[in-house]
């Protein structure tokens, strides 16, 4: 790294040629120094070396340096230090992200119609995760962050509705009894079936939320007896007689009111095929 002052002297062939190698080491090397090179005009620019790690690039204007960016020789980054500096991504095919991107307040969008506006919350600590999938299988939107147990919530503008235009559905989820008891998730199984055993109590339902539903279907893989544990309530506060008999169904559907599950709904021995 060198610098020079850019004058090559009339003189001998061996002297000439020392001073044009230093003129071209000292172009070779982008007028490397410690301070401003003696021989800057407006327009020239330097590598300033006094850090030898994250030496800068400086343009003189005649009078003062304008410092460009730093070169950071450990990481192999140009840093740019003029914020309005803009990056053009359109020829970049394959942009990556070093870390966060921060939308600093502003929507996605073609720079007149918004697509996607973010708003952040100081404290948070979930979020979106959106996970792609291969052939056959769906694309995941899962709510993920440091707290055990989250939620989504999905809010319209105004009277706005959210509309669905394919089927809705409640995977169907299988449960089963033990010791003549049926432990029921209603948070993860709220569309549930049965297929006797035993003759069954249906426990308690856990994770109960206010202004739920949840739906059982009763497969009846024989005679078998059916009782409800006392939280849930039965029109006229009288359980069904239920069927009990092998290859015939009943189905119930209830709604929790904070305190029991409200039967909603009953249909009692259908086939099953």
């Amino acid at each position: 790294m060198a610098q020079g002052d850019y004058l090559i002297q009339n003189q001998s062939f061996p002297s000439f040629r020392s001073d044009l190698n230093a003129t071209l080491e000292a172009i070779n090397t982008s007028n490397s120094g410690t301070s401003r090179p003696s021989s800057a005009v407006a327009g020239t620019v330097w590598l300033d070396t006094t850090s030898a790690t994250t030496p800068t690039l400086k343009f003189f204007d005649g009078a003062d340096d304008i410092s460009l960016a730093t070169l950071d020789y450990s990481a192999n980054t140009v840093n740019w230090l003029d914020s309005s500096v803009v990056a053009d991504l359109v020829n970049d095919t394959t942009p990556q992200l070093g870390g966060q991107l921060d939308v600093n307040g502003n929507a996605i969008g073609d720079g007149t119609n918004e697509l996607l506006k973010f708003v952040e919350t100081g404290s948070a600590v979930n979020e979106f995760t959106i996970t792609n999938n291969a052939t056959g299988n769906n694309p995941i939107l899962s709510a993920t962050g440091d707290d055990t147990n989250i939620g989504i919530d999905l809010t319209t503008k105004g009277t706005g509705l959210i509309k669905f235009n394919d089927l809705a559905y409640y995977p169907e989820a299988s449960i089963t009894s033990s010791s003549n008891a049926v432990a029921w998730d209603s948070q993860a199984q709220p569309n549930a079936k049965h297929t006797t055993t035993e003759n069954t109590t249906f426990s308690a339902p856990s994770n109960a939320t206010t202004g739920s539903f949840i739906s059982l279907n009763i497969q009846y893989g024989g005679s078998h007896t059916i009782a409800f544990n006392t939280v849930f309530e039965f029109a006229g506060s009288t359980a069904p007689t239920f069927t009990s008999v092998s290859g015939q169904s009943d189905h119930l559907v209830f709604r929790y009111n904070g305190t029991v599950w409200q039967e909603m709904g009953r249909t009692l021995n259908m086939s099953a095929t």
